[in-house]
């Protein structure tokens, strides 16, 4: 049976440009394929492009060249901003190093909001906010603001958002970066049941002991993908 190929890289090239015209390559020509169900990290030197390639596979950047393929459908050429979002709204869930919470809104709120743009009714994004905090622990939580909250309780917070409107993919940037390291470990065994869900996660992270969770390391340098399934080194 042919692996479900979730995301398609071929021959991704990004640019950013300086004020003076002057033209900063990032990515240099990526080609990359993952599964659905696949839990990959990608690691490598600090400014390699982990970041700028998880925010083009999130359709938070547009590529500068070639091609990129969601399920099978040349998502790459798309630029409208609308159609950008409604792909980020149905498919894909975000969590980032910084929490992202509204402070003035409580655990629940802050869950259900993707929801409620989504034009979920009140009574079903609640409910759906209040089942998911309950998955990751919170379930003791949910009129609580994020000053009320620890640092991981605030994280599981905000994997409970990313979760709401049922994405298949979850895109993580850093996720444990603001993190103590328990705090940071129990925030990846929820990860861990994103795989068993059937979810597809793309995970940036620098540290090892995050980065063995994942099925699979990418590791990247200066742009270029150096190694697809990366063995860590115990010096790393």
């Amino acid at each position: 049976m042919k692996d479900n190929i979730a995301i398609e890289l071929k021959d991704v090239k990004k640019s950013y440009y300086l004020s003076n015209g002057e033209e900063i390559p990032v990515l240099k020509g990526i080609d990359l394929r993952i599964k659905e169900g696949e839990f990959v990290a990608l690691m490598g030197e600090s400014g390699g492009g982990k970041t700028t390639l998880l925010n083009i596979i999130g359709c938070l950047h547009p590529l500068s060249e070639g091609e990129y393929l969601l399920d099978g459908e040349d998502i790459g050429s798309v630029r409208d901003d609308f159609t950008l979002a409604y792909i980020r709204n149905k498919k894909m869930g975000f969590i980032f190093q910084q929490f992202n919470l509204f402070t003035r809104k409580t655990a629940i709120k802050n869950v259900a909001l993707p929801a409620l743009y989504a034009g979920a009714d009140r009574q079903e994004r609640e409910e759906k906010a209040k089942d998911l905090l309950n998955r990751v622990g919170l379930g003791d939580r949910l009129g609580h603001k994020p000053t009320e909250l620890s640092g991981g309780q605030q994280q599981r917070v905000a994997v409970a958002r990313a979760l709401v409107n049922e994405p298949e993919i979850i895109l993580a940037d850093e996720p444990t970066g603001a993190l103590d390291s328990k705090s940071g470990l129990e925030v990846m065994e929820i990860f861990k049941n994103f795989k068993k869900d059937g979810k597809t996660v793309v995970m940036v992270t620098h540290t090892a002991e995050v980065a063995k969770f994942a099925d699979r390391i990418i590791f990247l340098r200066d742009g270029k993908v150096i190694d697809r399934n990366y063995k860590l080194k115990s010096n790393y």
